[in-house]
C-alpha cells in the first residue's frame, strides 16, 4: 500500500525535480517507508512507500531488468509468488521478493493481458521508455484510486488529487457539475471530480497515454449470472472460497490486524483467519450507537485481543476538516470519520488490517434489496393502476402508514433507486442551489448500468448498480482514504475477483429473500460462529440525526451555513429552514443537512483557509 505521481513532458526542466518532490510530500502520509523519485525529459514519477513485502527491497520507482521499463504501484498483488513461479518456468529471472517486481515482468510477458493473472487490489503505471508509452490500471472493484487529467499539455496522474496541487500548470477550478450530482447521492459519482478536468479511472480499466492522447478501455467486467445449485453446494462453495480469499490476504512480511464490528461480515472474516494479530472495534459515547461488547466477545472465542476505543463527540467534530482534506472530494458518509479513528487505533499495533467490505454488494445484504419483495402485491399490477395509486397517496397532504409505499411502488426500480443513499431529489436540489447550469436527472447517471442489466431481476440491478457506484464512490473511497491518511493499509477479502466469480452465481433466492439479505452467506458464516441472528450490525453508526438537535452541533452548523461564500451556491435562507425544522423536530433533515455541511467544510479545506 502507497501512494505515487507524477506528470509527462520536459517543460520544467531542471525543476522537475523540485515539482516531483513537492508532489510526493503532499501525500507522505500514504508511504512513511521511503521515497522514490524518477525523472527525464519525458516523465516524472513520485512514490511513497509503505512497506508490506520485501521489506528491505522493493523500493520504487523500480526498473525492469534491461531498464526500458519503470514502474509506480499501489496495492497488493496476493497471488505475486504464484505468478512468479509461472514466470521463472518462463525463464525470468528475479533480485527482489516484491509483488512490483513481478509486475514488471508479467507486463513484458503479457502486455495489457498481464491484468487477467492479478488477484489483488491496485493502481499501477507502467512506462515504457523505448516507445514513450503509458500504461495504468485501476483493480477490479476500484479498491485502489487513480487521478489523472491534461493540464499545460501534459498528463498529470496521481494516487490522490492533492497531489495534482502542486504541479505549476494545474488550474483549480470547481466543477459545479460534481456538487449537483453530489448532493443527490452524497459522493462524488461522476468520472470527472469535484476538481474541473482531473477524472477517476474507473474500476476494471486500463489507460494509455503516448503522442500527446489517452485512451481507456475495459478489460473486465462484474456480471451476474444465476444458476441454479443445490443450496448445500453452494454454501461450500462460498466457504471454501471465502476462507482462501482470507488466508491470501493475510499475506504479508508484517502483523495483519482485523476490523469487528457487531455483524457476521467482520466476524465471518475473523473467525475463519489464523494468526491475527489483533482485533479493532470503535463506538460512540451515545446509548445504542456502540458495537464494542460483540466484537469483544467474538473476540475472546476466539483468543484474540480487541483493542477499542470509545469515540467522543468533540473528537468526532473536531476531526472533520482533517478527514475533508484527506477525502479528496466531499464524502457525506458520516461513517468515514468512525473509520478513520479505527484506523489511526489500529496503526498503534499493526500497519494493515481485515476488514469487511463488499459482502452486502456481492451477496445481497443491505435493507433496501428487499424492496421488490415488499413492493411485490402492487408492483404486479399494471402499471397504469400503480401510477394511480401512486398519484392518489401523492396528494395526501400528510404522512400515513403506507403513503410511501403506494409512491414508491409507483415507480420501477430504474426511477426509485439511484443506490444506497439519496438525499436531494433533483427538485429539492433546485431549489437549493444558486446554479444556473440545467438540472440533470439521476437517472440520466444511472441508466447506462441498468441498460448493462436490463433482462435481470430488480435485486439483481440494484446491486450491480450499488457495485458500480456506490461501493467504489462512497465504500471504497472512505476505506482507502481514511486508512492512508493514517498510513495504514485495510485489506478486503470479500472485494476478491474469485469470491465475486462465486456470488455473481447465486440465484436470487440464495442472495435476498423475506426473511433475510445474504441466505447463503449466512449459512456460510454459521459454520464458524453463532448467534448470527442476535448479531445486528450497525456499521460505523453516527448520531448525526441527535447531534444536529443539540444546541452546540446545531450552532456549528448554523454558523456554517452562514459563511459567505456559502451563498455563492446556496439559497442560504432554504438551508437555514431546513436545519430549524429539523431542530425542532418536525422532521428528519439529518442526511440533507450533513451532506451540504460536509461541501462547506472541503470548500474550505481546498478553497478557502484549508492547508493550501
Amino acid at each position: 500500500m502507497c501512494g505515487f505521481c507524477g506528470f509527462t513532458g520536459n517543460r520544467y526542466n531542471d525543476e522537475s525535480n523540485t515539482i516531483i518532490k513537492k508532489m510526493s510530500e503532499r501525500i507522505a502520509h500514504r508511504g512513511p517507508d521511503g521515497e522514490g523519485l524518477y525523472v527525464d525529459d519525458a516523465i516524472s514519477l513520485g512514490f511513497r512507500r509503505l512497506s508490506f513485502f520485501d521489506l528491505e527491497g522493493g523500493s520504487q520507482p523500480m526498473h525492469s531488468a534491461d531498464n526500458s521499463l519503470v514502474i509506480v504501484f499501489n496495492g497488493e498483488i496476493y497471488n505475486f509468488r504464484e505468478i512468479r513461479e509461472s514466470l521463472v518456468a518462463k525463464g525470468y529471472t528475479f533480485v527482489t521478493d516484491s509483488d512490483t517486481e513481478v509486475l514488471l515482468n508479467l507486463y513484458t510477458e503479457y502486455s495489457e493481458g498481464m491484468l487477467n493473472h492479478l488477484r489483488g487490489m491496485f493502481a499501477l503505471l507502467i512506462y515504457n521508455r523505448t516507445n514513450g508509452e503509458i500504461f495504468a490500471a485501476r483493480d477490479f472493484f476500484g479498491i485502489k484510486p487513480f487521478y489523472y487529467g491534461m493540464f499545460g499539455g501534459q498528463l498529470l496522474f496521481a494516487s490522490e488529487i492533492k497531489a495534482l496541487l502542486e504541479h505549476p500548470d494545474f488550474v483549480k477550478e470547481l466543477n459545479l457539475k460534481a456538487l449537483e450530482s453530489y448532493l443527490s447521492f452524497q459522493y462524488s459519482v461522476l468520472n470527472e471530480t469535484f476538481f474541473k478536468g482531473v477524472f477517476k479511472l474507473p474500476p476494471a480499466h486500463y489507460l494509455k497515454f503516448k503522442d500527446g492522447e489517452v485512451t481507456i478501455k475495459r478489460y473486465w467486467q462484474a456480471e451476474f449470472t444465476p444458476q441454479e445449485t443445490p443450496l448445500d453446494e453452494i454454501v461450500d462453495k462460498i466457504d471454501r472460497t471465502i476462507k482462501e480469499s482470507v488466508e491470501y490476504h493475510q499475506r504479508a512480511d508484517v502483523p495483519i490486524g482485523a476490523f469487528l464490528s457487531n455483524g457476521f461480515d467482520s466476524g465471518y472474516v475473523v473467525s475463519v483467519a489464523d494468526n491475527l494479530a489483533k482485533t479493532f472495534t470503535v463506538g460512540f459515547d451515545y446509548e445504542g450507537f456502540s458495537e464494542i461488547e460483540g466484537a469483544k466477545s467474538l473476540s475472546q472465542r476466539k483468543g484474540i485481543e480487541n483493542i477499542s476505543k470509545v469515540i467522543s463527540t468533540d473528537e468526532f467534530w473536531d476531526a472533520m476538516p482533517a478527514i475533508q482534506y484527506y477525502m479528496d472530494e466531499p464524502l457525506a458518509d458520516a461513517s468515514a470519520v468512525a473509520l478513520y479513528f479505527v484506523c489511526k487505533l489500529a496503526r498503534q499495533h499493526v500497519k494493515g488490517s481485515l476488514s469487511g467490505e463488499g459482502a452486502d454488494e456481492f451477496f445481497g445484504g443491505y435493507e433496501i434489496y428487499r424492496e421488490p419483495l415488499d413492493l411485490a402485491p402492487i408492483t404486479k399490477l399494471p402499471m397504469p393502476v400503480r401510477r394511480f395509486l401512486g398519484f392518489m397517496a401523492s396528494k395526501i397532504p400528510f404522512n400515513i402508514k403506507g403513503k410511501n409505499y403506494l409512491i414508491r411502488a409507483s415507480r420501477d426500480v430504474e426511477e426509485r433507486f439511484i443506490g444506497n443513499a439519496s438525499v436531494f431529489t433533483k427538485q429539492e436540489r433546485e431549489e437549493i442551489l444558486k446554479s444556473d447550469m440545467p438540472s440533470e436527472s439521476t437517472a440520466n447517471i444511472t441508466k447506462p448500468f441498468y441498460d448493462k442489466v436490463a433482462k435481470h431481476d430488480d435485486i439483481t440491478k440494484m446491486q450491480y448498480l450499488d457495485i458500480h457506484l456506490w461501493l467504489v464512490g462512497d465504500i471504497l473511497l472512505k476505506a482507502d482514504k481514511m486508512s492512508m491518511a493514517n498510513s495504514f493499509e485495510a485489506r478486503v477479502p470479500f472485494l476478491d475477483k474469485e469470491v465475486f466469480a462465486v456470488a455473481s452465481t447465486l440465484p436470487v433466492k440464495y442472495r435476498v429473500n423475506k426473511t433475510s439479505g445474504k441466505y447463503a452467506l449466512r449459512l456460510a458464516a454459521s459454520r464458524h460462529f453463532t448467534g448470527l441472528g442476535q448479531r445486528k450490525r450497525l456499521g460505523f453508526p453516527v448520531p448525526t440525526r441527535k447531534w444536529l438537535r443539540e444546541d452546540k452541533y446545531y450552532r456549528t452548523v448554523l454558523d456554517a451555513f452562514n459563511k459567505a461564500f456559502v451563498s455563492d451556491f446556496f439559497h442560504v435562507d432554504r438551508l437555514l429552514t431546513l436545519l430549524e425544522r429539523h431542530k425542532q423536530g418536525r422532521v428528519d433533515n439529518s442526511r440533507k443537512l450533513w451532506t451540504v455541511f460536509m461541501f462547506i467544510i472541503w470548500y474550505e479545506a481546498f478553497f478557502r483557509e484549508g492547508v493550501e
